[in-house]
């Protein structure tokens, strides 16, 4: 069986990565990765198959640095042209990037199965070009990997039970990483800060191509700072536009690391802010509070859970909401994300869904 797999964007890497330990480990499964380029910094793209292991890509698009739809449609034609040379028995996609709609659209129009991985994910909110993607992925797949039992909910509202899909619950497969990189990092690193501080990223364009938006975030992180301190990994995009609009902070900016720099920033923090979708899940896998800079999130759960928090940038006293409930503590033991095998069901499922 010979599945190509495409990659583009950070969280995308970190799954990647499990699935393929999972089909080395298979023996009966070529793997050929495409990697789109949609990051293309060295430090948010090389150093993830450096340290994580990945095999290296056969392929890398290198489209980056344009607009959705030109992004979309250069991806497509490539990945196109790509499949008529491999001619794959499954094409792999992962979450709700413009990668994952491109290859998607380029292997169902050549009747190419095509597997989503973190399916059923929905944020209802159309404006969001990830909420885009992901619908319209989900709808033309011939497998969804749903990651909670929320998304196969999401599914059945849809009904998708009407549909000639394959639905399965099979978990997150970036639990699977977290638990395996997990332990490696407390193996290879020591803590990278010391005392307390709140780990922060913020990188989507709903906050960073708003001048309002980003100075207030800016603003209030650094009303938090004085009272614990904040360290943000700065996002290529997030350092262009503070330059852009002249925003100045005290909180730590520190370069993009690598993932298991990452699990050592989250595990040994304090609590974590973000607008990432997977950090969201990243933090609860390591325990940490979580505030998401967003209106909505596509992991409810959490929400009820009362583990993560939903923050109005524009209208919330976010470093109040903050500071009053980082430190309370909450119970991250139910196994809502699976028991960390997620990817080998995937394998096993992908065997069994072949023909």
């Amino acid at each position: 069986m010979k599945i190509v797999t495409i990659i583009g964007a950070r969280p995308q890497f970190i799954k990647a990565a499990s699935l393929s330990r999972a089909i080395e480990e298979d023996k009966e499964i070529e793997e050929i990765i495409v990697h789109t380029g949609q990051h293309f910094d060295p430090n948010m793209s090389d150093v993830f198959f450096d340290e994580m292991k990945i095999p290296k890509p056969k392929y890398n698009l290198e489209v980056n640095s344009i607009g959705h739809g030109a992004m979309t449609g250069r991806m497509l034609e490539k990945i196109e042209e790509i499949l008529k040379v491999e001619r794959p028995d499954w094409l792999v996609v992962y979450g709700d990037t413009n990668s994952t709609l491109a290859g998607a659209l380029a292997a169902k129009k050549m009747q190419i199965k095509v597997a989503h991985i973190e399916a059923g994910l929905r944020s209802f909110n159309m404006n969001m070009p990830e909420e885009v993607n992901r619908i319209l992925t989900d709808r033309i797949s011939s497998i969804l990997f749903c990651p909670t039992k929320e998304a196969i909910i999401n599914l059945n509202n849809e009904g998708y039970s009407n549909f000639d899909i394959a639905v399965e619950n099979v978990g997150d497969i970036m639990y699977d990483s977290a638990l395996f990189y997990g332990e490696l990092s407390k193996k290879s690193t020591s803590s990278l800060f010391d005392g307390e501080y709140i780990l922060t990223t913020v990188h989507r364009a709903e906050n960073t191509d708003s001048r309002q938006k980003l100075t207030r975030i800016f603003r209030e992180l650094d009303v938090i700072n004085k009272k614990v301190k904040v360290v943000m990994p700065i996002h290529p995009r997030t350092n262009k536009y503070l330059k852009h609009y002249n925003i100045q902070t005290e909180i730590t900016l520190i370069d993009p690391v690598g993932y298991l720099e990452m699990v050592n920033l989250i595990s040994n923090s304090i609590g974590v802010v973000t607008d990432s979708g997977g950090l969201q899940k990243e933090a609860y896998f390591f325990s940490k509070q979580c505030f998401t800079l967003r209106d909505q999130t596509e992991w409810v759960e959490l929400i009820e859970m009362g583990c993560n928090s939903l923050i109005d940038v524009l209208n919330d006293d976010i470093s109040s909401l903050i500071l009053s409930k980082v430190y309370i503590e909450h119970n991250f033991s139910n196994k809502i994300y699976g028991e960390g095998n997620t990817s080998i069901d995937i394998v096993k499922a992908l065997k069994k869904h072949l023909n």
